[in-house]
């Protein structure tokens, strides 16, 4: 039956009401009852919303420290965003992607199974095109990947899969190992097609060059950590990383951090007549005296002040004073 009334159906079934055949309060009823919902036993949601949610989560802390990492490798600026997060069997996943396409398989120990990272051709090309000096243009028309493009393929693939512990160190210490990277989707059988797959899909933009990257997950190898994917557990457990040793790790990291120093000894101006006729010997009068502290700036803020000196036959300056620190807002 359409959805639109016909003209004569109408009549019928307002004659139908007007005769009493048809009670208009069993219609408001079967109105207000529950509808059927179908449900595809070959192919069952298994994560609940709050698991997919806290794996948006974890691939966005990843998407962003990858394409830190994608922008000074390929020297270009590198744009990645999570597109979506959603379950498919590895069937449908096979199917929606091109032959021949760039396929990582990877385990992710000590999680049992593999997973794979596919990286779209036209978007892998790019990235082996810049890599080998290129200005990152895709070829024309897509082929197989050469010996050497393979290998560099493998070394680039291994550091972009180990940026994934960092991310995932709020439910699991993993670490996340290349076994080989293939091309034909078909020849890449890690599960039954009807399993469910997590697909993380990652929008790629290098310069005027747009891909996917899909992270492929099957939910065997996510299954011993189920009760660990939610946001509060993931928050909770980064949380709880914060001991003294590690704070005590990072203080002394930033005791030895280098930071920019200079000592402003004072200010002229000079024509540039001036300028084109100075030689060795000529002195340039400043606009400071010598009795006068001088200013110490670290970085480009002033933070002491000093006098100037002599220390071990070395030209030195003195703190006298620290500078107030002032408010975070200058």
């Amino acid at each position: 039956m359409s959805e639109v009334l016909s003209q004569n159906e109408i009549d019928a079934l307002l004659s139908a009401l007007s005769s009493g055949s048809v009670d208009a309060n069993e219609l408001k009823e079967e109105q207000t009852r529950k509808k059927v919902k179908v449900y595809d036993f070959r192919r069952p949601n298994k994560f609940s919303k709050d698991q997919v949610h806290t794996l948006q989560v974890i691939y966005e802390n990843y998407a962003r420290s990858l394409g830190t990492y994608l922008s000074a490798q390929l020297r270009a600026p590198v744009q990645i965003e999570v597109l979506s997060v959603e379950q498919l069997t590895y069937e449908e996943f096979i199917r929606s992607i091109p032959n021949p396409t760039i396929l990582n398989i990877f385990s992710l120990y000590p999680l049992e199974g593999s997973a794979i990272m596919e990286i779209n051709p036209n978007l892998g090309f790019a990235f082996l095109d810049r890599l080998l000096g290129g200005p990152g243009y895709a070829p024309a028309k897509i082929r197989a990947l050469t010996e050497i493009e393979l290998t560099v393929v493998e070394r680039i693939a291994q550091r972009m899969l180990d940026y994934l512990q960092e991310p995932w160190g709020g439910i699991i210490e993993m670490q996340p190992y290349l076994e080989r990277v293939e091309t034909n989707p078909q020849f890449t059988q890690l599960v039954s097609p009807s399993e469910i797959m997590m697909i993380v899909s990652l929008e790629t933009q290098m310069s005027d060059v747009v891909g996917m990257m899909n992270i492929c997950i099957p939910f065997l190898v996510l299954e011993p950590i189920l009760d660990k994917l939610n946001v509060h557990y993931y928050y909770s457990s980064a949380s709880a990383k914060s001991t003294p040793e590690n704070v005590e790790t990072i203080r002394h990291k930033l005791e030895n951090s280098k930071v920019p120093l200079k000592v402003i000894l004072g200010h002229t101006s000079i024509t540039v007549k001036d300028l084109l006729e100075l030689a060795p010997g000529d002195i340039v009068p400043l606009d400071r005296n010598i009795r006068r502290e001088l200013e110490v700036v670290i970085g480009h803020r002033t933070k002491f002040m000093g006098l100037p000196g002599i220390y071990d036959n070395r030209y030195a300056v003195q703190i006298s004073q620290v500078m107030e620190e002032g408010s975070e807002d200058e």
